[in-house]
């Protein structure tokens, strides 16, 4: 199997995993506070992540790093996971999964404006097209269709979702300059995290958790869409020929996921849900059309 088949097998993995994690939400989120979510879940993760950096034979890198860069993860560790999930969980807690689903989704775009001012990348007339699509389909969502009245369905959960796009994006662009391997990073972010997740749940929702399905799907939140997936998703990166092919899989994710959340959730999916992920999907289309340019100059260079 050559490196790009064995890519796209990893991103189809990964994307298939994504797609269930607004379903597990939800579950989630049934019996548990945010905060409370967040806890389990960031648990799981960092036992998940330590095991597959042990079986790697990878575990001893995480006690060789600089203390700068301990410094570092203490500092993003703080945005993710602590106020990029508790964002994300609490946009879930108030809004149906999808349409909180959808909006998070324009993080990528999110992303390539930031990356002007701070990375000192072009701002092209395509990317204020695709953030004028993209942003049409948030609209559509969040209004459930009623454009014209701009009555938000719930104006604090819409807040929320766009906010952690916010802070995604800006972990990525602070991630750009970390040196470490990403699975060590992340393992360290999360755990100089943990504590302050701990503490907060315990002064807020408090420490008591109720045993059943939602505590269940969260630590399933955890061990897939907090580590497996990012995992997975690494080696697809590293594997990748061709990586615009790969990244275009996770057009995929958004319309599966309704799947999920039709036949596991019951909501009924409305038509201004389809008509805003449309529009969304199509605006980061537009907006990842100069990568996928940039990689058809090269590869025919």
């Amino acid at each position: 199997m050559t490196d790009q088949k064995q890519a796209m097998m990893y991103g189809l993995a990964t994307v298939l995993l994504w797609s269930t994690v607004a379903t597990a939400f939800k579950l989630a989120l049934a019996d548990l506070a945010p905060v409370q979510m967040l806890l389990v879940a960031c648990s799981a993760s960092i036992v998940v992540m330590a095991i597959i950096l042990t079986v790697q034979g990878r575990i001893a890198e995480v006690f060789r790093l600089r203390r700068a860069q301990y410094l570092q993860s203490m500092v993003m560790g703080l945005i993710n996971p602590c106020l990029y999930y508790f964002l994300l969980f609490g946009a879930f807690d108030r809004l149906p999964a999808q349409e909180a689903q959808p909006l998070n989704y324009t993080w990528a775009l999110v992303l390539a404006y930031l990356s002007v001012p701070f990375l000192g990348q072009t701002l092209r007339r395509i990317d204020v097209l695709a953030g004028l699509v993209c942003y049409a389909g948030v609209v559509v969502i969040a209004t459930r269709g009623e454009v014209t009245s701009m009555s938000f369905s719930d104006p604090l959960g819409v807040s929320l979702a766009l906010g952690s796009t916010l802070v995604w994006a800006s972990y990525w662009i602070i991630a750009t300059r970390d040196t470490r391997d990403p699975v060590v990073g992340l393992f360290l972010n999360f755990l100089f995290g943990f504590p302050v997740i701990v503490l907060v749940c315990w002064q807020t929702a408090g420490l008591a958790l109720p045993l059943g399905g939602s505590l269940a799907a969260a630590v399933y939140v955890g061990v897939f869409e907090m580590g497996i997936a990012f995992v997975l998703w690494s080696k697809a990166m590293k594997k990748a020929e061709n990586t615009s092919k790969v990244s275009n899989l996770i057009f995929i994710s958004p319309f599966l996921s309704l799947v999920f959340i039709y036949f596991i959730l019951g909501e009924v999916i409305l038509n201004s849900t389809y008509v805003g992920l449309g529009l969304i999907i199509a605006g980061l289309w537009l907006q990842q059309k100069k990568v996928r340019d940039r990689e058809a100059v090269l590869n025919h260079g």
